[in-house]
């Protein structure tokens, strides 16, 4: 927790009247501040005294390119590289503070700003900041007693750097961006962030983004009210108010089309919404989880994803290894589930041999923990002896289907590129039936890329 009584914060921005109200806000919480109307006393004042944090705006003149602001930040940096700095900047600037987020700066707020979320913005950097200087330090057993990490599963000293992250932030209402393959257990980690939060006794609430229709993408995610629409048969409480002042995960956020990052964009700066069918305008306190399993900077340089957004959720970055690089875990990952499958089916305890430990931790995962679970679990309902010897584990083995190399098209002429395209959605909704992940997954699409060309050709969901 941090003391705000210790805290001295330096507020710059040529507007009286907004560092009037900032001193004002900052005092009433315990704070003690002084402001500076100019870059030149600002930098005066950064070189008298020691400051905890500073509130920077981005002009100072009739210009509103943001010049002004940037080489002011790279003063400040100049002189205190350590110093958190958080850029004020309006909604239709924003790629000015994206600008200052590469120059170093620690976030952004906008005008106008909500005070409630100021303050915890605030009470975020500093924590993050004060906790920068300490060293990564603490055993797996040692995390265990600091925070509840209860049936997470792993004792490797790549892992254990996971979970000394989450212990760090989970206190804090930083923005967290989960990466790492498919199967490693984003979900997993993110439910340990809330659980160890001030959050935890409030919703903990789930969205996979890339299972909603983009044209479903505001209903979901804000909510209706009955008749906004065709279909709006009744009112609808959106995601984001379920998750009012608790935490909202979004997982697959690199999924998210072009349009629906900027409404999702919205939201996150503005921490309001408005409900379809609704002219209310209502205010929600969240927490900002994401996940994802492709490399977002990449999509940000082919322009899939937006450089906001990506610097909006991604205040602290936590990305967990695959399987292959955690080997000493596989052991203890497999034995967890083995138990977890003989208590829920009322089996015999069952072991598994050190042959076929040795077998399994040399194994190269490509689904990771997932692909693990469900050899493990596989196994163990299909053998009807107490040990679990590589042979149990090898007949149970699916291995990654193959491509057929003598698949024929249909000649030139017979079908349209849409008229193929038609053809082989429906035949994979068919061969999955209707599983919607697999059959994106077979087609070599996002479940995103496949829901718009199911909304193109007309193909029902279901």
């Amino acid at each position: 927790m941090i003391v705000k009584m210790m805290k001295k914060i330096l507020i710059i921005d040529d507007d009286i009247a907004v560092l009037t109200s900032l001193e004002l806000l900052l005092k009433n919480n315990g704070f003690f501040t002084l402001g500076a109307s100019s870059p030149e006393t600002a930098l005066k004042l950064l070189r008298q005294d020691k400051w905890d944090i500073i509130l920077q705006d981005m002009n100072f003149s009739s210009k509103t390119s943001g010049d002004e602001g940037l080489e002011l930040l790279n003063n400040i940096k100049a002189i205190d590289p350590s110093i958190p700095v958080i850029l004020i900047t309006a909604w239709g600037s924003i790629s000015l503070a994206v600008k200052g987020m590469k120059l170093g700066a620690a976030d952004f707020i906008n005008k106008p700003w909500q005070n409630d979320h100021l303050l915890q913005t605030l009470e975020t950097v500093l924590s993050l900041s004060h906790q920068s200087a300490e060293a990564a330090t603490g055993s797996r057993a040692k995390l265990n007693k600091l925070y509840n990490f209860q049936g997470i599963i792993g004792e490797s000293l790549a892992f254990e750097k996971v979970l000394h992250t989450v212990g760090k932030i989970a206190h804090t209402n930083a923005s967290v961006l989960i990466t790492g393959e498919s199967g490693t257990g984003k979900e997993v980690i993110a439910d340990a962030i809330h659980c160890n939060s001030s959050r935890n006794r409030n919703a903990f609430v789930k969205v996979n983004l890339g299972g909603i229709p983009s044209n479903l993408f505001e209903s979901e995610m804000f909510g209706h009210r009955k008749g906004a629409f065709t279909d709006a048969k009744s009112d609808r409480t959106g995601r984001f108010e379920l998750a009012h002042r608790g935490t909202i995960f979004l997982d697959e956020i690199g999924d998210l089309t072009i349009g629906n990052q900027i409404k999702l964009l919205r939201v996150l700066q503005e921490r309001s919404f408005e409900v379809l069918g609704s002219s209310k305008t209502l205010s929600v306190d969240f927490r900002l989880i994401s996940a994802t399993n492709k490399d977002l900077k990449k999509l940000v340089e082919a322009r899939d994803f937006r450089e906001d957004l990506f610097y909006r959720i991604n205040l602290i970055t936590i990305e967990l290894p695959p399987l292959r690089e955690r080997k000493e875990d596989i052991p203890l990952l497999a034995k967890h589930f083995v138990d977890q499958v003989a208590a829920e089916y009322h089996l015999e305890e069952l072991a598994i041999s050190k042959t076929a430990q040795k077998w399994l931790t040399e194994r190269p995962w490509p689904g990771n923990i997932r692909e693990l679970k469900n050899l493990v679990e596989r196994t163990a309902l299909m053998i009807n002896h107490p040990f679990m010897e590589i042979e149990d584990f090898e007949a149970n083995f699916e291995h990654a289907p193959r491509l057929v190399k003598d698949y024929k098209l249909p000649p030139v002429g017979v079908m349209t590129l849409d008229q193929l395209e038609v053809t082989m959605i429906r035949n994979a909704l068919e061969h999955h039936d209707h599983n919607l992940s697999q059959v994106a997954k077979s087609l070599g699409l996002s479940r995103s890329a496949l829901y718009r060309r199911m909304d193109k050709y007309g193909i029902d969901y279901k």
